[in-house]
């Protein structure tokens, strides 16, 4: 009889054992960057996460932040976007940020200082830019030294600018320069406002204007590539938002919608 009661009981801690372990949720890869699901393994991101992008990079960017306050409802994610130049000025200066991304290595390395060890995340090009229906007949990187077109170039400072400035110098055109924008978007507005007859700038943003501009090829360009890299920011108050970030933007989630705007791959 004691050895039944024996036989009895251990059957019972079997069972309950059994029903532990199928009650305790099992750590799942996420769909998008293999990492495992911050519901059930991690704690939940919270805070104010404040992230410096290049301009180019502000509709790809603000999808990836909106993903990320949909995945942590207590994270909340703010963007400043601009002139890589000018947002590396801004971080010397003091300014607070968790994240850089900017849209060259040398603006990056110029903030070495105050980012940590950078990871380039994608590439981009430009392309010639011009009003909808083409009005000045522009059909490639000769027309920009015609005195009697309007022509605007993103400021020198800006990667797009120094871009476009080894673009000229490797196709040995000068261009007949009538203004500067201080960073590519604000280059983009000048043709999308019909007020330059072609710009040139990142040809991501030139996809993100649509019908508004026609884009034109330049060759010269194709040995001009800018590199952007992402890093975090030194003294970062919510280090593990800001690494889940530069995650997320590594990841092929992140890969996959910088693709679908145009950019190149990195590697």
């Amino acid at each position: 009889m004691a050895g039944v009661l024996r036989s009895a009981a251990v059957a019972v801690a079997v069972v309950l054992a059994l029903a532990a372990c199928a009650s305790t949720p099992a750590a799942r890869p996420t769909a998008s960057s293999g990492t495992l699901d911050p519901v059930t393994t991690t704690p939940a991101l919270t805070g104010r996460l404040t992230v410096f992008a290049a301009a180019s990079l502000q509709g790809t960017f603000t999808q990836l932040g909106d993903q990320m306050m949909a995945a942590h409802p207590g994270l909340t994610v703010t963007f400043s976007f601009g002139s890589s130049g000018t947002l590396t000025q801004q971080l010397l200066a003091g300014a607070p940020a968790d994240v850089y991304a900017s849209a060259s290595t040398t603006t990056m390395a110029d903030a070495a200082s105050v980012v940590g060890t950078p990871t380039v995340f994608t590439h981009n090009s430009l392309v010639i830019v011009v009003p909808k229906g083409n009005p000045a007949g522009v059909t490639g990187l000769a027309d920009f030294a015609r005195p009697a077109l309007k022509i605007a170039l993103c400021d020198p400072s800006a990667p797009c600018g120094a871009a476009a400035k080894q673009v000229f110098a490797k196709a040995g055109i000068t261009p007949a320069l009538d203004t500067l924008g201080q960073d590519v978007k604000a280059t983009l507005a000048l043709v999308t406002a019909g007020e330059v007859d072609a710009a040139l700038v990142y040809k991501t943003d030139a996809i993100a204007a649509g019908p508004a501009v026609q884009a034109i090829a330049v060759p010269q360009a194709d040995a001009v590539v800018n590199d952007y890299p992402i890093a975090l920011v030194k003294g970062t108050t919510n280090p593990a938002a800001a690494q889940a970030f530069v995650d997320e933007v590594l990841s092929p989630a992140g890969r996959h919608v910088l693709a679908a705007a145009g950019f190149d791959p990195a590697g």
